[in-house]
């Protein structure tokens, strides 16, 4: 017999597809909902915005406000795997500088702590972060 009552908890696995499908769409206040307001993210430094982040109003601000700041984002797959030592997500996409449109292929490979429905952590790994930094150079710069 079902409880109407009964509440659906999400998997951490669920969390985290749905923060990358909000991501996807371009939905703050999506993202937003499924970070924890102390949630550290964690860049890697060569980045513009690498670097140590905590709170969620900060890694809008500070993270994806730089990355959309410079180019528009196109999500092209996400995949999500759960596992015992949390959730590893991998991404990737197209950044398109808004000065040159010049594009840059994005990989990034993030582990993710999930607690009581809300992502508290965030370590993020991408492909060539020296490339990828050198491309928001050129982009703010506006040079190819």
């Amino acid at each position: 017999m079902s409880n109407d009552n009964e509440t659906v908890t999400e998997s951490p696995a669920q969390v985290v597809r749905g923060l990358y499908d909000a991501l996807g769409q371009g939905d703050v206040p999506g993202v937003l909902a499924r970070l924890a307001t102390d949630v550290v993210v964690d860049e890697p430094n060569a980045l513009p915005y690498g670097g140590v982040h905590v709170g969620r109003e900060v890694f809008v601000q500070s993270v994806l406000g730089a990355m959309m700041g410079y180019a528009n984002v196109a999500i092209t797959d996400a995949a999500v795997f759960e596992g015992p030592a949390g959730v590893v997500g991998t991404l990737t996409g197209t950044l398109t500088a808004h000065t040159t449109g010049e594009q840059y292929p994005l990989t990034m490979v993030e582990i993710h702590h999930v607690e009581d429905g809300l992502v508290r952590k965030i370590d993020v790994y991408t492909k060539n972060p020296d490339e990828l930094a050198a491309f928001y150079a050129r982009a703010e710069a506006g040079t190819r």
